[in-house]
C-alpha cells in the first residue's frame, strides 16, 4: 500500500521560511518522479515543484522560482519542498505526490498522493 505523508506545515509571518517534508512508502522511491502542489480556498490545485526520479532535474512554478527548493533523499524515502520568503499568497494545503514517469506539471498524471498539510503566511 503506497502512502505519503506530508509534515512540516504550520503559520508563519511574510518573510518567513517552512520546511515540508513527503515520506513515501509502499512503492521504489528511487524510481519515480514527485511533486508539490497546492491548493488555496476557491481556486484550482496548482504544480508548486517537482523533482525527477534521481534528483537530475527540477521545475518551479514561475511564482515560487528563487524562494523554494525540492529536494529529495532516495535512502531515506523522502522529498522536501524549502519554503524561504514566504508571502500571504503562498497560503493553501500543500500535497506532494508521486509520479512513475517524470515528474511534470498535469495533477492529473500523479498516481498518489498525500493528505495535505496547510500552510498558512499571516502578515
Amino acid at each position: 500500500q503506497v502512502q505519503l505523508v506530508e509534515s512540516g506545515g504550520g503559520l508563519v509571518q511574510v518573510g518567513g521560511s517552512l520546511r515540508l517534508s513527503c515520506a513515501a512508502s509502499g512503492l521504489t522511491f528511487s524510481r519515480i518522479g514527485m511533486g508539490w502542489f497546492r491548493q488555496a480556498p476557491g481556486k484550482e490545485r496548482e504544480f508548486v515543484a517537482g523533482i525527477k526520479w534521481n534528483g537530475g532535474r527540477t521545475d518551479y512554478l514561475d511564482s515560487v522560482k528563487g524562494r523554494f527548493t525540492i529536494s529529495r533523499d532516495n535512502a531515506k524515502n523522502t522529498v522536501d519542498l524549502q519554503m524561504n520568503s514566504l508571502k500571504s499568497e503562498d497560503t493553501a494545503v500543500y500535497y506532494c505526490a508521486a509520479v512513475l514517469l517524470g515528474a511534470g506539471r498535469v495533477a492529473s498524471e500523479y498516481e498518489y498522493w498525500g493528505q495535505g498539510t496547510q500552510v498558512t503566511v499571516s502578515s
